[in-house]
């Protein structure tokens, strides 16, 4: 399961929504020091959050690491939805 995330703004907040087979899925954003995950979109289900050192954007080192965890919590996400429309 591909999730791609398109970033939306660069800093202040650092925001991407997360997209799965041409859909909106996911959006993505660091603020003030607080990354949160929300499905499918902004207001919607928060599935994962963390505090960065990053406030605005994340730093260098911890990007990859905070967007692979995105995008593992929208997975789960998805699979819970495709569970319970069946």
């Amino acid at each position: 399961m591909k999730i791609e995330l398109i970033q939306t703004c660069g800093a202040c907040p650092e925001q991407y929504d997360a997209r799965y087979n041409g859909r909106t899925v996911g959006y993505l954003r660091l603020r003030h020091g607080f990354f949160s995950v929300e499905c499918p979109y902004v207001g919607g289900e928060e599935v994962y959050c963390a505090e960065p050192d990053g406030d605005g954007l994340f730093e260098y080192y911890e990007r990859s690491k905070y967007l692979k965890k995105a995008k593992k919590a929208i997975r789960k996400w998805l699979c819970a939805e495709v569970e319970n429309n069946d």
